[in-house]
């Protein structure tokens, strides 16, 4: 097993996800035999991880160091940062959780649900500080899309390191400010190294206000008067979900909440106070029985996702909910990278039943990023004024953006580190160089399998999903080294066999030749006949066909 060493009193500061995507956020600070981790994230698979639910970071390193594990600190309660979880606990012990609020009760529920211990949780907020041996880590407060978001300052025997979350800057936001005084205060003591989100560093100016959005849907709603409105958007955006509540208030509609996810965040809210009205909530049935016009369906589903509660009522597939043809719907979110085609089958399906669709426009800000833009990273960039530079959670044109924006706010490039998973940064003295790198795989969840699937698997669910199966059914007398009927072969995914018995008779005539070919050595054994059966038909396969279904003999014997 592969081990970070800090040795020479050196601090070390190492990705196990977050680098090179956006997703699985997982970060190690490591001075000597104190080890902390920030943030536990997963990341959803695209559509070429066929039957994967999650991608997890890489904690494998993390079981070598078991007894170094001071602590898991979390920044906030989005999936990418705290999805990963209930898997971690499963395999590593941790100590105690470090939790801002909400974080906390999302996680405790995950845990909950999975009959997994919950350890000791100790509460994040500006107040709290963490001391041990060689660390000092204090907070400060972050506007996000999610309450309780924080970033953080980590004193070491080598220097501070600033690790921000996900953050943005916005002067007129649902929730609190971003502490900027408290971020300036920690620049003015010095920062060795920042590690800053990198999500939005492509994208040019200031991220729209949340107040914006409130605007915005203000307007739909008022533009809609006789409609049924269903407003889709992500359920841990509880900023978001506060005022959609305010919004139904102001324009006399009940709520009707659909979705496990979105019931609950809404339930955290009103737990926290962020949702006061638990009056304004009402059953699938009342709903049915009111006036379309005083009734709002708020769902998960913003991602297109097929399972999720929008998804379900566009395909008409929602046992509670029917679509109405002149029903307004909204999607108060932006396409995850790699969901913009799912997202825009469902809009489709949508106006092909007479919705009436609003998305995120220049005419409508139905929603607005929790990720800073180039200004507002320049901005952190100024207050934070580090020595030394990583960018951290986007993908590599990210990083590279981020970095340029450094370079723009005086960091010398030669300070800055565009890293990725895996790679090791070393603090010595106030300075900071590359110290070899650890490697790192994703790891797999398939139903309840986690890490039992790996590369190989995912390729061959590839090849099956494009060129189908192949199998070949042998029935021999070992005894006496013979075949007792023709080979039989049948497919999934290749070819009806019925419809090509010309080709299944060559398939079949090969297989014979193999099988013959094979029974006659001396040395026979089922293990070569299977890998001739394999190799051969293959090739002859792919000539005939240019295809390359997976082979899969199958050996009958007496």
């Amino acid at each position: 097993m592969i081990k970070m060493n800090s040795k020479n009193k050196e601090t070390l500061v190492c990705a196990l996800g977050g680098l090179g995507e956006v997703g699985k956020n997982m970060y190690v600070v490591m001075h000597e035999e104190e080890l902390f981790i920030i943030d536990c994230g997963v990341m959803f698979p695209e559509d070429d991880l066929m039957g994967i639910d999650y991608v997890l970071a890489d904690y494998n390193v993390l079981k070598t160091m078991q007894d170094k594990i001071k602590g898991l600190i979390i920044t906030h309660g989005h999936e990418d940062h705290i999805g990963g979880i209930p898997f971690l606990l499963q395999n590593i012990e941790i100590p105690v959780i470090y939790t801002p609020n909400i974080a906390g009760k999302l996680i405790r529920n995950k845990l909950e649900e999975r009959n997994i211990k919950i350890p000791k949780m100790i509460p994040v907020n500006e107040d709290l500080h963490i001391k041990t041996k060689y660390f000092n880590i204090e907070f400060f407060t972050t506007t996000h899309s999610i309450p309780d978001s924080f970033g953080m300052a980590i004193k070491t025997p080598n220097g501070t390191i600033v690790e921000t979350g996900d953050f943005k800057f916005d002067l007129t936001p649902i929730g609190p400010v971003a502490n900027m005084g408290k971020m300036a205060a920690i620049g003015n003591e010095g920062v060795t190294l920042l590690l800053s989100d990198s999500t939005n560093a492509l994208v040019p100016g200031f991220s729209a206000s949340e107040s914006v959005v409130d605007e915005a849907l203000g307007e739909i709603f008022a533009e809609n008067t006789t409609s049924r409105i269903i407003l889709a958007t992500f359920a841990s955006n509880i900023y978001r979900l506060t005022h959609i509540v305010e919004t139904c208030k102001e324009n006399n509609r009940k709520i009707v909440v659909f979705g496990r996810s979105m019931n609950t965040s809404i339930e955290i809210a009103k737990e926290c106070g962020y949702i006061k009205d638990r009056d304004i909530f009402i059953s699938s049935d009342e709903a049915n029985r009111m006036e379309p016009s005083k009734v709002c369906l708020l769902c998960t589903g913003s991602q297109g996702e097929p399972l999720a509660a929008l998804s379900r009522i566009a395909n008409g597939n929602d046992r509670n909910i029917t679509l109405m043809k002149d029903d307004t719907v909204i999607f108060s979110s932006s396409p995850i990278p790699g969901n913009a085609m799912s997202i825009n089958r469902i809009i489709n399906k949508l106006y092909l039943k007479g919705a009436k669709v609003y998305t995120n426009t220049s005419e409508y800000d139905v929603h607005t990023s929790g990720h800073a833009k180039q200004e507002e990273l320049k901005l952190l960039l100024r207050l934070i004024r580090p020595k030394y530079f990583m960018p951290m959670h986007g993908e590599y044109r990210m990083l590279a953006s981020h970095t340029d924006l450094g370079v723009l706010c005086d960091i010398p490039r030669e300070n800055t580190f565009i890293c990725k998973n895996g790679d090791i940064l070393a603090l010595k003295d106030g300075e900071v160089y590359r110290k070899g790198s650890i490697p790192i795989n994703d790891i797999y969840v398939d139903g309840s399998r986690i890490g039992d699937v790996g590369v190989s698997i995912i390729k061959d669910r590839k090849i099956m999903s494009t060129d189908g199966v192949l199998i070949v059914i042998l029935n021999l007398d070992l005894k006496n080294k013979k075949m007792l009927i023709d080979p039989n072969i049948t497919t999934r995914g290749f070819v009806v066999v019925n419809d090509n018995q010309e080709l299944i008779k060559k398939i079949q005539d090969k297989t014979n030749i193999i099988t013959l070919n094979e029974l006659e050595k001396d040395n026979f054994n089922l293990t070569d006949l299977k890998n001739r059966i394999i190799l051969e038909i293959n090739s002859y396969v792919i000539e005939l066909t240019g295809r390359r279904p997976i082979i899969i003999p199958m050996i009958l014997s007496i």
